[in-house]
């Protein structure tokens, strides 16, 4: 018998999700944006290089936000939803526009919905039997979350019995000068959450905050910063 490890269900990514994070495996959360400074701070990210962006559900009119980033950007964004906490709300993000699930929890329900519908999921997993249902049930990357608490010894484990095609995403505590601990123990990206964005900050903060977490990204891969 072989002792190759093999994933619990074929894995068949989302490929536009796949180009972006290929592109830049930052992915940039707007907890607190509201419409009408969503286009602003999208473009900001855009231009600095960000290619995946998420509104969570509990910001202000948060599928309105989703709306007005699809129509500002250009079509190599993911635009998606953040804090998912019910399959229902899949619907609602897919008609504002977003193509991307990202959630606290690893919820088969929500996974499935969202494979369902077109749309790519990134469930929030703790423990590597999340990892695996999470999986199983059609997610297409692994948000590591809180990685304050997981750290990079878990990320290292993980590494070694989940395939090296399923991207692994820390979230929480993320800053552009902790990353290369995490890349070097198997990390694929990373979520950036208020390190990058704070509600109330300029567009212009938030394109100089993303310029650092990409030159931070560069030096954690030993390229120039």
């Amino acid at each position: 018998m072989s002792s190759e490890l093999t994933l619990p269900a074929p894995y068949t990514p989302h490929p536009a999700l796949m180009r972006a994070f290929d592109a830049c495996p930052l992915i940039a959360i707007m907890r607190g944006i509201t419409p009408a400074e969503a286009a602003d701070h999208g473009l900001a990210l855009h231009e600095a290089g960000v290619r995946i962006v998420e509104v969570p559900l509990n910001s202000p009119d948060p599928f309105d936000s989703i709306a007005v980033l699809r129509r500002a950007l250009p079509d190599d964004m993911i635009v998606g939803a953040g804090t998912v906490l019910r399959a229902e709300f899949v619907d609602r993000v897919q008609d504002a526009g977003g193509t991307l699930i990202v959630m606290p929890h690893s919820d088969a329900a929500v996974i499935r919905r969202a494979r369902e519908r077109g749309l790519a999921s990134a469930p929030g997993v703790a423990t590597p039997t999340e990892a695996f249902a999470a999986l199983a049930n059609g997610a297409d990357v692994l948000k590591m979350f809180p990685a304050e608490q997981l750290g990079v010894i878990v990320v290292k484990a993980w590494r070694a019995v989940i395939d090296r095609a399923v991207p692994l995403i820390p979230v929480g505590g993320i800053s552009p000068d902790n990353m290369q601990p995490f890349l070097d123990a198997g990390a694929n990206g990373f979520g950036l959450g208020s390190a990058l964005y704070r509600p109330g900050q300029s567009a212009d903060t938030t394109a100089a905050n993303a310029r650092a977490f990409q030159a931070g990204l560069r030096a954690a891969r030993g390229g120039a910063a």
